[in-house]
Formats: structure tokens, C-alpha cells, sequence
């Protein structure tokens, strides 16, 4: 048996040492994404009070397509945007969540900004 290396191990390495790097603050909040095979998440986080501000997911109700493609991730990106401009936020640190910056985390930080967001 090949012994391979868990890949989420890895990704949660790399999440933790980026997250000692960004924070984020009432004035510019954290954009997180995380993603599963199956759909995308990503929400609008002030680190300094622990809440999240904004949300929205492929698993939302009226959600129309699949969760898991490029276009979807997109959607979602551009729903996250609407509903951060709703609470007052203009500008974001994007946090990718340990992932590669490439297909769906691309596509959802390219939907933010197409949807007003600045980061």
C-alpha cells in the first residue's frame, strides 16, 4: 500500500499558519471560504467580536445548479457580495481557507468583486 499524505491535514496546516497572518476587523472583515466536493460556503467574518456579518452557500434554498462547479462557486460569490454590501461592507480580507487560489475559490473571489466587493 502507497502511503500517501492527508490532504486535509495539509490544508488545515496551511489555513492555520495564514490565519495568524490575517484577521478580521469590524472595519474590514474576513471573507472565508471553504469548500467540499459536494458545494461551496463562504462567509463575512469580524474576528474581533466573533460574529459573522454575511453568508450564503450552494445549499441554499432556490439555489438553481449543481454546488460543486465554477459557475456555482460564482453565484455564490456574487450572493455573498449582495448581502455584505446589505450589512454596510465594502471592503474584505479574503481568507481561501488553506486552498489553492484556482477553479471554484478563484470563482468565487472573482463573483465578490464583480458584486461590489474590495479586497
Amino acid at each position: 500500500m502507497i502511503n500517501r499524505p492527508d490532504t486535509n491535514a495539509q490544508r488545515l496546516k496551511r489555513h492555520k499558519r495564514v490565519r495568524g497572518k490575517i484577521s478580521g476587523t469590524p472595519e474590514r472583515p474576513r471573507l472565508n471560504v471553504f469548500r467540499s466536493n459536494t458545494n461551496i460556503y463562504a462567509q463575512v467574518i469580524d474576528d474581533v467580536t466573533g460574529k459573522t456579518l454575511a453568508s450564503a452557500s450552494s445549499l441554499e434554498k432556490g439555489f438553481e445548479g449543481k454546488g460543486s462547479d465554477c459557475e456555482a462557486a460564482k453565484k455564490v460569490g456574487l450572493a455573498v457580495a449582495e448581502r455584505a454590501k446589505a450589512a454596510g461592507i465594502e471592503t474584505v480580507v479574503f481568507d481561501r481557507g488553506g486552498y489553492v487560489y484556482h477553479g471554484r475559490v478563484q470563482a468565487l473571489a472573482e463573483g465578490a468583486r464583480e458584486g461590489g466587493l474590495q479586497f
